[in-house]
């Protein structure tokens, strides 16, 4: 399988663990509380799987960093949390950074 697909694989179900943390409310709630243990062990398995043929450094930049805007995004789409200026250029900068990692940098194996 497809490398790149494991790790968005890996991202996606990290971002669904954050996303019901955050309803699991101190994990008083039933079953964001378990969507969240699903989704975080499901996050470090694609993640293994994807450490076996791509370099660590290439795969937890980018898994870190896309986490990192894709729940950015999530928090202003469904959380209603405000966005400002700098918080615009700074996930613009790490999107800037996973592009450098994985495309120009010769770390990630093309």
């Amino acid at each position: 399988m497809n490398q790149y697909l494991l790790l968005g694989a890996a991202i996606l179900s990290e971002l669904i663990g954050t996303t019901s943390l955050k309803l699991s409310e101190g994990f008083s709630r039933p079953l964001p509380s378990l969507v969240v243990i699903l989704g975080y062990g499901a996050a470090f398995y694609f993640l293994s799987l994807t450490l076996e043929e791509l370099p660590i450094g290439i795969v937890y930049g980018t898994w870190a960093a896309l986490g990192i805007v894709g729940i950015a995004a999530i928090g202003v789409v469904l959380f209603d949390e405000q966005m400002d200026f700098a918080g615009v250029v700074g996930i613009l900068l790490i999107i800037a950074g996973v592009y450098c990692l994985n495309i120009i940098s010769g770390m990630s194996t093309h």
